[in-house]
C-alpha cells in the first residue's frame, strides 16, 4: 500500500497538535509472525504505524517531536543490505524514509537505544501504546527506569507513559476523502467476488471451492487479499458465526452464508450473503431470510447522524422478535423477550461494528457513558442474523441446521447514508434470478472435456 506522504504528513500534524510540545509519540511497526519453523507469515503493518507514516516494512520505529525545530518527525528504519535483499526484497532503506516517507531525519533501526535518549529525554511525557511486541515493551520500560533515574539531577524526563490510542482511534474513526475512495474500492471488489459465487456454487462442490475463488477474484480485481479468513459455510456449518473450516461439500438443499471482505488501499470491507446451493430457497429458508433482511433494512435505515450508535441494533432486534415469535419459535411478550435478551440462542451478537484499517475498527462505542453518536464519516456495519444450529432440537424440524446473516458496509452522510456495498443482491428474488443466468456445471473432478464450457468458476 502507498499511502501519499502528504496526507500523512497532515494526520501526524493533528496528532502532534493534540499531544502538545511537552512530550514525544512512539510509535512501532508490527513484529515478524512466524508460522513454521523459518516460514512466516506475510507481513502486516500496524495499522495505527501505516496510518500515520505509510511505511509498511517491519523493524522500524516511528518517533514524532511536537515543536521541535528542525526534526518532528524521526525514522528509524532498516539500512539498505544488497546482500540480504538478494533473499528477501528491497528495502527503503535510511535514505528512502526521507525522500519517500518524509522523514525530517532517519537512522538506522540499531542506532536506535543511542537516538531516542537525546530526542525524549527532556520531554515530560511519552504516547506509546503497550501492544505485542513484549520484547519493545519491555525496551520502553528500560527507558523510562533510566530517564527517571536521571530526572532528580537534570530536572527533565517524561513522567507518564500514554496511550496514544486515545487520539489515533478517535482520528480513525471518522474517514477522509481519501479513505473512502479505498473503502468504496474495497466493497466494489468484494462485491465482484460475492456475484461471482453466488453464480458459481453448486450441489457437489465444496467450500473451499468457493473460498478459493472469492481469493482469486479479488487479487485479480487489484485487493492485496482477504481482509479477515473467509467463512463460506453451507447448511447447518451457517450456524458457527466464525465458521472458517470450509472444508464440507455443499448440498443443494443447503444455505451457503458467505462472510468475505477484499482489503484494497489499507481498508477492510465486510460482506455476508446467504443464498441457496440448489438456486431456490425452500419454505421455511424463505421465512427465515425475510425475516432477516428485514431486519437489516430497518438496521440500514437508522443509520443518519445525530442517531445513537445503538440505535441500528435496537431497530433489528425488535423486527427479529417479532418475526421469531409470528413464527413461533419464540413465544412470550414482546417487551419482556427484548428487555431480557431472550431472542440469543437465535441471534447472539451484536448489529453494527465500525470499519476501517480494521474489520472490526477502532473507535470507542460509548463516550461518558453513552451510546456514541453517530458522525457523518463513520462507517459501520449493519448485519443481524438467525441461527438455528443442531442445539435447537425443540423447535420445528423445519427450521433446524438454518443460518441466515445479511451484512453490508455503511457510511454515515451528512443527511443519512450510503450502503458501500449495495451492488451485492440481497433480494430473494434478484437472488434466484442472478443463480440462473448460469448453467450447472458439474462437481470437480466429475467434468469430462466437454463439459468443460459449462464450468463458470471464475468467469
Amino acid at each position: 500500500m502507498n499511502v501519499p506522504s502528504e496526507v500523512c504528513a497532515r494526520r501526524r500534524r493533528q496528532l502532534m497538535d493534540r499531544v502538545g510540545p511537552d512530550a514525544a509519540a512512539l510509535f512501532v511497526a508490527a513484529p515478524v509472525s512466524v508460522r513454521s519453523n523459518d516460514v512466516e507469515y506475510p507481513y502486516r503493518q500496524s495499522n495505527d504505524f501505516l496510518y500515520l507514516t505509510g511505511f509498511a516494512e517491519p523493524e522500524a520505529v516511528a518517533l514524532l517531536l511536537p515543536g521541535h525545530p528542525k526534526e518532528e518527525f524521526v525514522l528509524f528504519v532498516r539500512p539498505r543490505d544488497p546482500e540480504r535483499e538478494t533473499w528477501t526484497g528491497r528495502r527503503t532503506g535510511v535514505e528512502g524514509a526521507v525522500t519517500t516517507h518524509g522523514a525530517q531525519a532517519a537512522y538506522p533501526i540499531d542506532k536506535l537505544d543511542e537516538k531516542v535518549g537525546e530526542y525524549v529525554s527532556e520531554r515530560e511525557r511519552l504516547f506509546y501504546a503497550f501492544g505485542r511486541d513484549v520484547l519493545f515493551n519491555q525496551r520502553v520500560l528500560g527507558w523510562m527506569q533510566q530517564w527517571q533515574t536521571l530526572r532528580p539531577r537534570s530536572g527533565k524526563g517524561p513522567t507518564a507513559v500514554l496511550d496514544p490510542g486515545e487520539i489515533v482511534h478517535e482520528m480513525r474513526l471518522i474517514k477522509s476523502d481519501e479513505e473512502l475512495a479505498c473503502m468504496r474500492q474495497a466493497a466494489a471488489i468484494a462485491a465482484q467476488g460475492h456475484q461471482a459465487a453466488m453464480r458459481s456454487a453448486r450441489d457437489g462442490m465444496h467450500e473451499y471451492e468457493i473460498e478459493a475463488l472469492l481469493d482469486y477474484t479479488f487479487r485479480r480485481s487489484g485487493a492485496s487479499g482477504p481482509a479477515y479468513p473467509s467463512i463460506v459455510a453451507a447448511g447447518v456449518n451457517a450456524t458457527i458465526l466464525h465458521y472458517t473450516t470450509n472444508d464440507q461439500q455443499m448440498r443443494a438443499e443447503d444455505l451457503l452464508l458467505i462472510d468475505a471482505g477484499a482489503e484494497y488501499g489499507g481498508y477492510c470491507s465486510d460482506i455476508t450473503r446467504t443464498f441457496p446451493v440448489g438456486g431456490r430457497f425452500s419454505e421455511a429458508q424463505r421465512a427465515i431470510y425475510d425475516l432477516v433482511l428485514h431486519a437489516q433494512l430497518a438496521g440500514i435505515e437508522a443509520v443518519r447522524p445525530g442517531v445513537a450508535v445503538d440505535v441500528p441494533h435496537a431497530r433489528a432486534v425488535e423486527v427479529l422478535v417479532d418475526g421469531l415469535l409470528a413464527l413461533g419459535l419464540l413465544k412470550g411478550e414482546r417487551q419482556e423477550i427484548i428487555g431480557k435478551e431472550l431472542y440469543r440462542p437465535f441471534y447472539m451478537h451484536r448489529t453494527s461494528h465500525w470499519l476501517g484499517m480494521d474489520v472490526h475498527d477502532v473507535g470507542k462505542y460509548k463516550l461518558e457513558g453513552n451510546a456514541r453518536i453517530l458522525e457523518p464519516g463513520m462507517v459501520l456495519t449493519v448485519e443481524p442474523g438467525i441461527y438455528i444450529g443442531a442445539n435447537h432440537t425443540d423447535v420445528d424440524a423445519r427450521y433446524q441446521g438454518i443460518g441466515v446473516r445479511i451484512e453490508d458496509d455503511v457510511l454515515v452522510t451528512a443527511t443519512g447514508h450510503e450502503v458501500l456495498s449495495a451492488s451485492v443482491p440481497k433480494d430473494p428474488a434478484d437472488i434466484e434470478a442472478l443463480r440462473r443466468l448460469e448453467p450447472i456445471p458439474k462437481p470437480f473432478g466429475q467434468q469430462t472435456p466437454e463439459d468443460g464450457q459449462q464450468t463458470n468458476l471464475g468467469r
